[in-house]
């Protein structure tokens, strides 16, 4: 009869989940292929399409739950030193996740705000002090952290002026680095402190530590595991909520996930969006970030290819780490990855 039962569920369309599961500390439930309605020969597929990319790790939720994990050894190629692998007593690949470190810090930066410790409208010199950028002092007043976390400081790389707030888009890495001491200053925390306490201790994520990058002066990378990512992803795809325990603002998490700006509409709060037109140098009138994805998908993203992608129209977070994700002449890797992950998806889902 089960049996029937569950023949019948995967008949009838998508089995998408109603209610999140959260891992604890110790084993992390899995759901089988089958069971949620996708195909487990296209996960495997997906898996080798991870592998011919020079991936070290792939976590796939849905519903909270591992529907498929792949790790591979970061030996197989060689790294690039800012962004160095390194392993955990317990064997787990520890990598610097690059920009997508942006998402947490927009998240760092919700807790901040409902903390009443910063808003939007601070300037970035009142929280971090004056100086921090090359400006006069009245250039550098009218910058707010909204422009930091929108891209919109316009600000050079140097921290010149290049255009008034808010008439720019740029994506500026170095403009960005101030939000995480203006958090700390204003919380009167060290960053790895603040960090633990209102974001990766919460959630549970064993690995999670701001480093000063070696071949980076003055830039700060955040490094962590491929499951200790899934669990952010997971708290992002629940509203900022972990297992009934509110971590990060509601209505600063749908925010963070809306288009910021109408100079990039594929653009939040340090997050990447899909369904909007997309600014940015080869892109088409009107493409969206991830032509193949659901519309509603997002994407914490960095160098080399580090991806959180969350798409809550299937209950799922899928996380990617690894090595050059896309060298010269290999098709776009954000494409091809859910091409193949819609083509595993149960049927009936649609973009």
């Amino acid at each position: 009869m089960r049996s029937l039962i569950l023949l019948a569920m995967i008949a009838a369309g998508p089995a998408l989940p109603q209610k999140l599961y959260f891992p604890g500390s110790g084993d992390w439930e899995r759901v089988q292929p089958q069971q949620a309605g996708w195909s487990a020969d296209g996960l495997d597929a997906l898996l080798r399409f991870a592998e011919s990319r020079r991936s070290t790790g792939v976590v796939i939720l849905v519903g909270g739950r591992i529907l498929t994990e792949q790790h591979w050894d970061p030996k197989r190629f060689e790294a690039t030193a800012q962004y160095r692998f390194e392993k955990t007593a317990d064997g787990q690949i520890l990598e610097d996740v690059a920009s997508m470190q942006k998402s947490v810090t927009a998240m760092l930066f919700g807790i901040a705000r409902a903390k009443k410790l910063v808003d939007f409208d601070t300037p970035v010199s009142k929280a971090l002090g004056a100086g921090w950028s090359k400006l006069s002092a009245e250039q550098e007043g009218a910058i707010t952290m909204r422009h930091l976390l929108t891209m919109t400081s316009g600000t050079s790389d140097e921290l010149g002026f290049e255009a008034a707030p808010a008439t720019k888009w740029r994506y500026n890495s170095v403009a960005y680095q101030k939000i995480l001491p203006a958090l700390a200053r204003v919380a009167g925390k060290d960053a790895n402190t603040l960090t633990r306490e209102w974001l990766t201790g919460p959630i549970g994520m064993r690995h999670g530590e701001w480093r000063e990058r070696p071949n980076m002066r003055g830039m700060v990378g955040f490094v962590t595991a491929a499951r200790d990512m899934a669990r952010f992803g997971l708290m992002v795809l629940a509203g900022g909520v972990w297992n009934g325990k509110r971590i990060v603002d509601a209505e600063f998490v749908e925010e963070a996930l809306r288009p910021s700006q109408k100079l990039n509409p594929s653009y939040g709060l340090l997050w990447w969006l899909n369904g909007q037109p997309v600014r940015r140098a080869g892109a088409r009138g009107g493409e969206m970030l991830i032509p193949t994805a659901p519309k509603d998908a997002v994407a914490a993203q960095g160098a080399l290819g580090r991806k959180v992608y969350v798409a809550k129209s299937l209950g799922l977070v899928a996380v990617r780490i690894g090595g050059e994700a896309q060298r010269k002449g290999e098709a776009d890797f954000n494409t091809e990855f859910w091409r193949l992950l819609m083509a595993a998806a149960p049927k009936g889902v649609s973009r």
